[in-house]
């Protein structure tokens, strides 16, 4: 019979190595998550990037590039918080070296930033033999970002009273100006109201509540009457942007509905774009938007907003537009241009896999020759890629040598194909709408001038602001308002367009525009506007 000391003190060894192991084992499992999370947040990253150059080489166009960025940054997201907290957990469980996670190489804080030296007290002696015979060699700097919240002031102008001894009348300095007549915000106060309601889609009641967290109280009809007197007080610029525009020999036109509150509901408005930006064919010309609102999608709207205009004109194939190109207008008929990548969207649709997987649809569904169809399209969309940014000569010259044979061929095959198919067909609805013969001379235009833009996603671009706020403000409170919003978009869109800060250029604008004579007003268009060395809050 065996000793039970020497049995019990076997046992407890035996628990010992089992609950070493179990660690051991945890610490494995926790480190190998961490490798696996870690890798996929890799991964994801790098399908990122992938998909980010592939949007900045090829253009922001493609439909399943564009949903691509938007679930991958979401993926991403998520994956880089699991590897954080499987590293934590990694670090906690096992008693060796940590696992190191490769994190990205963080950029630079910016330079113009400034910097607050916080200083650790540094050791009076020797950690190591307690010697005081210390001198410093060198310092270890961490920078952290931080930010400081929004600090609101009050600017207090003082005017000092004289009185005369030898007339005994008083002098004084005039009143100092005020963008606004007996206004009592500040130019850039007035511009983040402006940019926020409009740029970032932010209604002024969640702006009043917000002001109001931070310990200033501004009633929605206070901040209302500062949008009225900024829009009344900025329209010399934005004519000078319409006019700018309207000298176009080519444009780009869109509309999208807007919500407008009406008597029992709300009815469907529509808001209308026209932008000029000639930089993909070589030109110098400033790019530049206006809106335009309407209660309806009637033709006579957007024949009013281009009355006296001549050119080419980017659009759909809405019949709106077709007063448009009457032969009777004046001065002169507008020339249609097509989008290829309104055609191109119909056979997408029949054609995206993945979207019909989403829809609880069986993959099988997908149209073959939707898919032939889109993958031709795309051929001729490669060719204009390669020509971004050369002059039309250049444009024409490649269209007619390679684009023009792609074309042909395209027309040919789904002649072809069309005759096979049922009118009720969905892929008969999208070849029809393609070769029309009222839409396929707008569509093979492109071939025979080299300044036609194969597609119009330059208007939707400049509709994409209107499409998020939608989701925002819900609705326009009336008429009047839809025109304020259309004339507040023309401007900040416009500077979108060149590339400057919208609320900067608008403060800057709004502190100097009653003081400029109207000769000097080109100063302030956006592709003209240097950013100030001080801002007007700060100059004041």
């Amino acid at each position: 019979m065996s000793d039970p000391a020497s049995e019990l003190e076997r046992l407890r060894a035996a628990l010992t190595a089992a609950e070493g192991r179990a660690s051991a084992a945890e610490a494995e499992l926790a480190q190998a998550r961490a490798v696996v999370s870690t890798s996929e947040a890799m991964i994801a990253g790098l399908k990122l990037e992938i998909a980010l150059l592939r949007r900045e080489h090829y253009g922001r166009s493609a439909e399943r590039t564009a949903r691509l960025i938007d679930q991958l940054e979401l993926q991403l997201e998520d994956l880089v918080a699991d590897a954080a907290e499987d590293q934590v957990r990694a670090e906690k469980t096992t008693k060796v070296a940590a696992f190191e996670r490769r994190k990205p190489v963080r950029k630079p804080f910016p330079e113009h930033l400034p910097r607050e030296r916080v200083v650790v007290p540094a050791p009076i002696s020797c950690t190591c033999c307690g010697s005081d015979r210390i001198a410093k060699l060198g310092e270890d700097i961490t920078e952290t970002l931080e930010v400081v919240p929004r600090q609101w002031k009050v600017i207090q102008t003082v005017r000092e009273k004289f009185t005369c001894r030898a007339c005994e009348k008083i002098s004084q300095a005039p009143a100092p100006f005020h963008p606004i007549p007996r206004g009592w915000a500040g130019p850039s106060l007035l511009a983040m109201i402006v940019f926020e309601k409009f740029g970032q889609h932010q209604p002024l009641n969640r702006q009043a509540e917000r002001y109001a967290r931070e310990g200033v109280d501004l009633s929605l009809s206070t901040l209302a009457d500062q949008i009225g007197a900024v829009a009344e007080l900025l329209k010399p610029l934005h004519a000078l942007i319409e006019a700018h525009v309207r000298t176009a020999a080519r444009l780009h036109g869109d509309d999208t509905t807007v919500p407008l509150l009406a008597r029992g509901g709300t009815k469907t408005a529509r808001l209308w774009t026209y932008v000029r930006d000639d930089r993909p064919f070589g030109g110098t010309a400033p790019p530049a938007v206006f809106f335009r609102f309407s209660r309806d999608r009637g033709g006579e709207h957007p024949a009013e907003h281009l009355k006296g205009w001549q050119g080419i004109l980017q659009a759909d194939a809405y019949a709106g537009y077709n007063q448009l190109y009457r032969g009777d207008r004046k001065p002169g008929p507008v020339l249609p241009a097509l989008c290829w990548s309104h055609a191109r969207r119909k056979f997408f649709e029949l054609a995206d896999v993945e979207g019909n997987i989403r829809k609880g649809k069986d993959a099988t569904e997908i149209s073959p020759i939707a898919f032939e169809a889109m993958t031709r399209i795309d051929a001729i969309f490669a060719i204009e890629r390669e020509l971004n940014g050369q002059d039309p000569a250049a444009h024409l010259a490649a269209r007619q040598a390679r684009s023009a044979p792609l074309v042909e061929d395209l027309e040919r095959w789904l002649r072809t194909e069309r005759a096979l198919l049922s009118k009720h067909a969905k892929v008969a609805k999208a070849i029809d709408y393609l070769l029309s013969p009222d839409h396929w001379p707008g569509f093979t235009r492109f071939l025979d001038d080299g300044r036609v833009c194969l597609s119009n996603n330059c208007a939707e671009r400049a509709l994409r602001g209107v499409a998020l706020g939608r989701k925002s403000w819900l609705f326009a409170g009336s008429e009047r308002g839809g025109q304020r919003a259309a004339f507040m978009y023309s401007l900040i869109g416009t500077a979108k367009l060149n590339g400057i800060d919208p609320q900067a250029w608008l403060a800057d604008a709004i502190a100097r525009i009653s003081d400029l004579p109207v000769s000097r007003l080109p100063e302030l268009l956006p592709w003209n506007w240097q950013k100030p060395a001080v801002s007007p809050a700060e100059a004041a």
